[in-house]
């Protein structure tokens, strides 16, 4: 295992395998459900550089402005035809993935040496490790990380490349190496690519906890940033729809792969209360039934809530010297997809960032058993989209099992996550605890 590892051409041909196949998939295969987003992408494209009409810009818009950086550059493939412009994005994406590995497999150790650590791993930590990651030679953690990641691109299909996220994924990871050591271009990435898909962002508040200055390495760059944006919105007449993508996914219902959506699927195998319809406005699914309209108005507010539950553990964990960094990510990564109305297939790139990052500079904690987690997850994530979703919409008891065992696989890694937060925080209390003890007990120094 530990030669499989070590071979740089062994990860680059697997690297090769995965994304010829999964472009296979997504452009030639089934296009039309795998890469129908990326589609609709050359459709606002052509609207825009054809007929002067820019979504965002012109009109309210789902995504903020600068998602229209991606998707203008595989317009200079083509925006007539869907095939040679899916080929235009799959090549972005790849390009994006091979920087990616890259830079995690040059990642090790070393990476964390911030002086953040201070509450050391102990052997319940490495639960979850395969045993030959005990004699696994140094230098190879960056190796395994990039295999991870690799792995979970694998695990969750198609859809890690056909998406917008296939675009801030990447980005995340890049951040997340960055930020132990320069956590001002950490944040520039991150609110670069919240103002491409809002995900991203609510990474910064794990940032701005691990970092010693928030304010001039986190507020000063994430706001140089979006002064940028703003500026160039501004100029191109687009500022009064600067926001409008906050509107438009608050009008959203309840998705059917949503997490909160879980107790109408597993009854829509049982009445005909429930109902699935396609909601053309947004281009998705819904589900309907008795208080799924009370629920969807709701989980906004929960959602910000939640967040900013998840917000104050971190302040307290940090104050207890904990390195939040990776932990905060991947908790805040799993909250806004556990408390959204919407759970597309795509948000599951969000995870694996924080775990594949954790992976390559052996961060302490359970990652490994977060990271099979992961991987199941984007198995079953697969399993119902692309390949069994009319079954899905139709009832089907098996497909709808496995999704909801996803949507609760969620819930798990979420309290995984926390758990593991708070286990460091009461670690560090009873450090602090025995030390004072210990000086209370001291016998007083002779004069």
């Amino acid at each position: 295992m530990a030669r499989l590892i070590r071979s740089r051409t062994a990860l680059w041909v697997t690297f090769a395998v995965v994304h010829l196949w999964l472009i296979y998939v997504g452009v030639f295969l089934i296009r039309v459900s795998t890469f129908g987003d990326v589609d609709l992408y050359r459709r606002w494209a052509e609207s825009g550089l054809l007929f002067g009409i820019w979504p965002g810009l012109d009109a309210s818009w789902v995504y903020p402005v600068g998602a229209w950086l991606p998707i203008l550059i595989p317009a200079a493939v083509s925006i007539t035809s869907p095939i040679a412009y899916a080929l235009g994005w799959s090549a972005l994406v790849v390009v994006l993935d091979v920087v990616t590995v890259r830079a995690l497999s040059n990642a090790s150790p070393r990476d964390r040496a911030t002086g953040q650590d201070a509450v050391p791993a102990d052997t319940s930590e490495l639960d979850g490790r395969p045993e030959w990651y005990a004699n696994l030679p140094a230098g190879l953690d960056g190796q395994l990380g990039a295999w991870g990641w690799l792995a979970f691109v694998a695990a969750l299909g198609p859809v890690a490349l056909g998406r917008l996220d296939s675009i801030i994924a990447p980005l995340m990871v890049l951040a997340l190496l960055a930020a132990f050591r320069h956590p001002r271009v950490a944040s520039a990435l991150l609110t670069a690519g919240a103002w491409i898909k809002v995900a991203p962002g609510a990474l910064l508040i794990s940032l701005a906890a691990a970092t010693k200055r928030p304010l001039r390495d986190v507020v000063v760059p994430a706001a140089a940033v979006t002064a940028v944006v703003v500026a160039v919105t501004a100029a191109v007449g687009g500022l009064p729809y600067l926001a409008s993508f906050l509107g438009d996914q608050g009008s959203r219902g309840l998705q059917v792969e949503a997490v909160a959506a879980t107790p109408w699927l597993v009854a829509g195998l049982f009445t005909r209360a429930v109902t699935i319809a396609y909601n053309p406005q947004i281009i998705t699914f819904e589900i309907t039934g008795p208080g799924t309209a009370a629920i969807a108005s709701v989980l906004n507010p929960v959602l910000v809530l939640v967040v900013a539950a998840v917000a104050v553990l971190l302040l307290v964990a940090r104050r207890r010297g904990v390195d939040v960094l990776l932990p905060g990510a991947l908790a805040l990564a799993v909250t806004l997809i556990v408390t959204d109305k919407v759970g597309s297939p795509q948000y599951m790139t969000w995870i694996a960032p924080a775990i594949a990052v954790a992976i390559a500079t052996r961060a302490p904690g359970p990652w490994f058993r977060l990271g099979w987690l992961t991987l199941a997850i984007g198995v079953a994530t697969q399993i119902v989209y692309p390949w069994q979703y009319s079954h899905m919409l139709n009832g089907n008891p098996v497909i709808t099992t496995i999704l909801v065992w996803r949507n609760l696989s969620l819930v798990v890694l979420l309290a995984m996550t926390l758990t593991m937060l708070v286990q460091a925080v009461r670690r560090t209390r009873t450090v602090v605890e025995t030390d004072a003890d210990v000086h209370r007990m001291a016998p007083a120094a002779r004069p």
